[in-house]
């Protein structure tokens, strides 16, 4: 085992060219940009063009990275990809990104964990890097919902949009990195949130279903407590937090979380504005505009949490 901590050395993101806004949307859905953003916070989301893969989304947020701090894809020693919108059953949609990236060796693999995927990714990615496994790892979110939405529900189908974001994980020796993750499942509320189809039940990709308003109850509890969980994992507690990268789904969950936590909205970075739910990419790509707006610096404390369909959710605490 190594004592080497994961410290993540760059982020980078992508989003698809068409912008949503409410709008539009309320001009093929029965809806309004009042009742969407009294209800989600959203105003706009990006929608992949035709043709336009996962893969292709993950790739251009893996480029970002790499430009973002001038590395060599080659230097990559692994590659983990989180999405539930893969480009096709198999192969992965990470050996995708491997191979357009001109990455020669290594291994690459996809994890489905819906919108807490980038933080099992990153737990999995982390654990790789402790066991000597990896010494650099290229953890990325991608998802192309607008693929599974059914536009006959305006109840859900305003939620959601299309993006990826990464991040470069290295092994260090360092006092900076992941300092602890917190995953847990339970799948006895399976029918809250799911997609109503698949290789072994209907032969399709089938179309996103939510209880919106048993995933609130379930969302705000559970994203608070595993929270507070990695916290105590680290040795640390909520007033040590310099910001809250959450699960961009819905800004009244954002809001109810972090007071649940006793942390400002001032220490909150928020995106769901701009994209909607974009499930596994939402945190990688907070993550990434966190950086760019230079709101996160090096060695703050850095609080993610998720919760998805399964019910899935998790948190990690980082050290930037």
């Amino acid at each position: 085992m190594s004592d080497m901590q994961s410290v993540v050395i760059a982020t980078g993101s992508y989003l698809p060219k068409r912008i949503v806004t409410n709008d539009e949307i309320s001009t093929f859905i029965d809806t309004s940009d009042e009742w969407i953003r009294t209800r989600s916070g959203i105003e706009a989301r990006h929608f992949a063009a035709e043709g336009e893969l996962t893969s292709d989304l993950a790739i251009a947020a893996a480029n970002d990275a790499f430009q973002s701090a001038n590395i060599d894809p080659n230097s990559i020693d692994a590659v983990i990809v989180a999405t539930a919108t893969p480009d096709e059953t198999f192969p992965s949609t990470a050996s995708k990104v491997q191979h357009a990236i001109g990455m020669k060796g290594g291994f690459a693999f996809d994890i489905s964990a819906v919108c807490a995927g980038f933080i099992y990714a990153i737990s999995n990615a982390d654990a790789l890097i402790r066991a000597g496994q990896a010494k650099r790892i290229l953890v990325i979110g991608a998802e192309t919902f607008s693929r599974i939405m059914d536009w006959e529900d305006r109840t859900t189908a305003v939620l959601f949009g299309d993006g990826a974001g990464a991040v470069i994980l290295e092994a260090q020796d360092s006092e900076r990195g992941i300092l602890s993750t917190d995953l847990h499942s339970d799948g006895s509320h399976h029918d809250l949130l799911y997609v109503d189809g698949g290789v072994s039940s209907t032969g399709t990709a089938g179309k996103l279903r939510m209880q919106g308003k048993e995933v609130f109850k379930h969302a705000v509890s559970k994203l608070a407590k595993t929270a507070e969980t990695a916290l105590e994992k680290a040795g640390l507690q909520s007033s040590d937090v310099d910001w809250i990268v959450p699960h961009q789904a819905n800004l009244r969950i954002i809001k109810a979380t972090a007071d649940k936590m006793n942390i400002p909205m001032e220490q909150v970075i928020v995106t769901v504005q701009n994209h909607g739910n974009t499930s596994a990419a939402s945190i990688p790509l907070a993550l990434d505009h966190g950086v760019k707006t230079k709101q996160i610096r090096k060695n703050q404390i850095i609080a993610i949490e998720a919760i998805g369909g399964g019910l899935v959710w998790g948190a990690a605490i980082l050290r930037w």
